[in-house]
């Protein structure tokens, strides 16, 4: 099956379009032999999860498509980011304990419809690889929006720590994209995010309700006297920075890299030129630092992280589901998206101080252009990320004859019921769980 012409089928996009975005024809007909590859060594999710999550998908109705069980999935989220700005818009205070089981709650509820999915789709043969385009590119998004309901939950506030807290799980994600797009196959060490990472993040929101979001900041020895010598004024808040960065850089970083340099070796390819992929996370993370952390943002001064990390959201967003496109299309790397460009420039419009030529009048921008760039930049990421997105769906829909969020209910192409349709387009994902 070919793409239509643009003759024919005027919302199709030009050929120099199609390419650039991984779905022109050529690209496309990658779809068809690929098989989703993945491990996951964690005793949890292979030993206990695993009955739960299978229990869990027999309760779905076979109408409900695998790719509408992962959006309802995000809709908990979305929804939790919405009685996070009704109940704790500060991140800090406390909230009525139920705001925090709800967190809680939804992030399981985001997890298991995210390990369910694969799981529908074999129920209703309709497996194809937008499964594992739509699966990872939820998750791209939710990686900084879930973050944030744990630093509310944290009660960490949008200072530099809590914006920490927020955008960090941009770093293990881009990188595990990252590995997956050199080796083909998604690796899940014995502790990982998906799992235990998910776990903890639901016992601190849980706690946060049952004691109040203080503990996290109230000093150790109130709960460990006896450790008084060692522990000082030390609280958990204090300790969050360093086990996350060693965390990353001793367990996550290394394996990755190591995993794709044996994948390169295997292919007689050299590896330096791998790391120029970094650019994009390298301009995601400079331009974050420099923009939050200029002493003339009103950011994180008037508390708009809020703000700041659902625009990012899609930014991020945008960036790792491109390289996944490119993986599944066996395109080369994507080093670039127009939306990280009013992200440079709002870091450069708040230091511009550092840079104004002596005798001009133009100073620091005020905090309220600042808000309506930021504004700004939500709605162009907005447009352009859902630009992209139905141009994508609606390419690879059209090119395998499937639907992304309904299954067709009268058969298709002489196969015997319409929940086959697709099924022979390729493997869905299951997260990498063991069935």
């Amino acid at each position: 099956m070919s793409l239509p012409s643009p003759a024919t089928h005027p919302t199709m996009p030009s050929a120099k379009t199609a390419a650039h975005e991984c779905v022109s024809e050529d690209a496309l007909q990658h779809l068809r032999t690929y098989k989703y590859s993945s491990v996951d060594k964690s005793f949890i999710s292979r030993y206990i999860l695993k009955h739960y999550w299978n229990a869990f998908v027999e309760l779905l109705p076979l109408w409900l498509a695998p790719n509408l069980v992962t959006l309802l999935g995000f809709f908990f989220i979305l929804g939790n980011v919405v009685l996070l700005e009704v109940y704790v818009p500060d991140l800090v205070g406390p909230a009525p304990s139920w705001v925090y089981f709800s967190f809680a709650f939804g992030l399981w509820m985001y997890s298991t419809m995210d390990n369910v999915d694969g799981k529908q789709a074999r129920r209703t043969g309709t497996s194809s690889p937008l499964g594992e385009l739509f699966d990872h590119g939820i998750d791209s998004l939710n990686c900084t929006l879930a973050s944030l309901l744990e630093t509310a939950a944290v009660g960490y506030g949008s200072g530099y720590i809590g914006a920490f807290t927020a955008l960090v799980p941009v770093l293990p994600m881009f990188f595990s994209t990252w590995e997956t797009y050199h080796t083909h196959t998604l690796y899940l060490g014995y502790f990982n995010g998906p799992t235990e990472g998910l776990i903890l993040a639901c016992t601190f929101m849980i706690m946060s309700g049952i004691y109040g979001p203080e503990i996290w900041s109230t000093p150790l020895i109130k709960y460990f006297p006896s450790y008084e010598e060692y522990l000082g004024v030390i609280s958990f808040k204090d300790l969050w920075v360093p086990i996350i960065l060693v965390t990353f850089f001793i367990a996550h970083l290394p394996a990755c890299v190591v995993n794709v340099a044996r994948a390169r070796r295997a292919q007689n390819l050299p590896i330096a030129p791998v790391f120029k992929e970094w650019t994009p996370l390298i301009i995601f993370s400079v331009a974050t630092i420099a923009w939050l952390g200029s002493p003339y943002s009103f950011i994180l001064k008037d508390n708009h992280l809020v703000l700041y990390c659902v625009t990012m959201s899609l930014v991020f967003g945008r960036m790792t589901t491109k390289i996944i496109l490119a993986h599944l299309t066996r395109q080369s790397f994507p080093y670039w998206t127009v939306m990280l460009v009013p992200m440079i420039g709002g870091a450069l419009l708040v230091n511009h101080p550092y840079f104004t030529i002596t005798g001009t009048t133009f100073g620091p921008v005020s905090a309220k252009f600042e808000l309506w760039y930021l504004r700004a930049y939500l709605v162009f990421a907005a447009v352009v990320y859902g630009k992209w997105a139905h141009l994508v769906i609606t390419s690879i829909c059209d090119f395998l004859g499937i639907n992304c969020l309904t299954i067709p209910s009268a058969p298709k192409n002489g196969e015997k019921g319409g929940r086959a349709n697709g099924a022979a387009n390729g493997i869905r994902p299951d997260k990498g769980r063991m069935d």
